[in-house]
């Protein structure tokens, strides 16, 4: 009966000897590859730099007029255009103005990124039930992940600062946008794909021209997620040099400021609560279009 209390300890040895070859191939990985990698990534500093340049450096009347105009195009409501003056009045009121412009440049940039990735992967997926097997359980791993976890490899190959961050923020936050995408192609009416085919379509005139209108208001939807998801993680990627609204909550914590922690903390949530509203309103605009266009 003893292996039954030595079971745990059986394998110590072999264990931390495959933990250490694992480490030192990663950093033998990071020594080779490093510089190389961190080129590959210089345009994608570059973009990000300059969208937080132009959020800071812009005369703030401008940057809200930009983002009202952003919510009435989208949502039609006066409500929605009204609640995100407030709140960015209340932001620049509280002295959290460039702090917040760069978390929305942030965010700008990591949406862009997941849906510049998310989507053709979505379609592809759509596409091939073999592919959707292989890609869901990587989706599965990536959403159950502790997000701490994704800061580990991406500083170790690029070290601390803006790219590691903005990679972080990406890989965490990209699974609803590949999701929905996927279910909003698959979800297309199988009637409206045959009369596609009956009038000859080809298969890039099908999806640019009806599957991906019909499934807009799913991706929408994944947009919208993928938002809320890079919110919650900006903080904890302040950990490893993002500039934004996590840095002052990431001191409050440490040097237990309780009130800059709470005023920054309201600040994620009022940027949260204006993306959400805005997509969410511009994702029912086009179901209620798609309604009356099947109607």
């Amino acid at each position: 009966m003893e292996w039954l209390y030595e079971f745990p300890h059986m394998n110590d040895d072999a264990l931390r000897t495959l933990k250490k070859a694992i480490d030192e191939g990663f950093r033998s990985f990071t020594r080779a590859y490093g510089d190389t990698i961190e080129g590959f990534f210089s345009p994608l500093q570059h973009f990000l730099i300059a969208s937080e340049r132009f959020m800071t450096q812009t005369p703030w009347p401008i940057i809200i007029m930009i983002i009202l105009a952003i919510a009435w195009g989208a949502s039609r409501s006066l409500k929605v255009v009204l609640g995100c003056l407030v709140t960015l009045l209340a932001i620049g009121y509280f002295d959290m103005w460039d702090d917040t412009m760069r978390t929305i440049s942030m965010i700008f940039v990591c949406t862009l990124l997941s849906i510049a990735i998310g989507i053709p992967i979505g379609i592809l997926m759509s596409r091939s039930d073999r592919l959707q097997r292989v890609v869901n359980p990587a989706l599965d791993v990536m959403q159950t992940m502790p997000s701490f976890v994704y800061l580990i490899p991406v500083v170790m190959l690029l070290g601390i600062g803006k790219v590691p961050g903005l990679i972080a923020v990406v890989i965490y936050a990209i699974p609803p946008m590949i999701r929905l995408t996927n279910l909003g192609i698959r979800l297309v009416d199988k009637d409206v794909l045959e009369a596609a085919d009956a009038f000859g379509s080809s298969g890039w005139q099908k999806l640019k021209n009806v599957q991906l209108p019909l499934a807009l208001p799913t991706i929408m939807a994944g947009i919208n997620q993928t938002i809320m998801m890079a919110l919650a993680m900006v903080v904890i990627a302040s950990m490893i040099g993002v500039q934004g609204l996590g840095q002052p909550v990431l001191k409050a914590i440490a040097n237990q400021y309780f009130t800059l922690g709470i005023f920054n903390g309201l600040a994620i949530v009022g940027i949260a609560i204006i993306f959400d509203r805005v997509s969410q309103a511009y994702g029912e605009r086009l179901q209620k279009h798609r309604e009356i266009v099947h109607g």
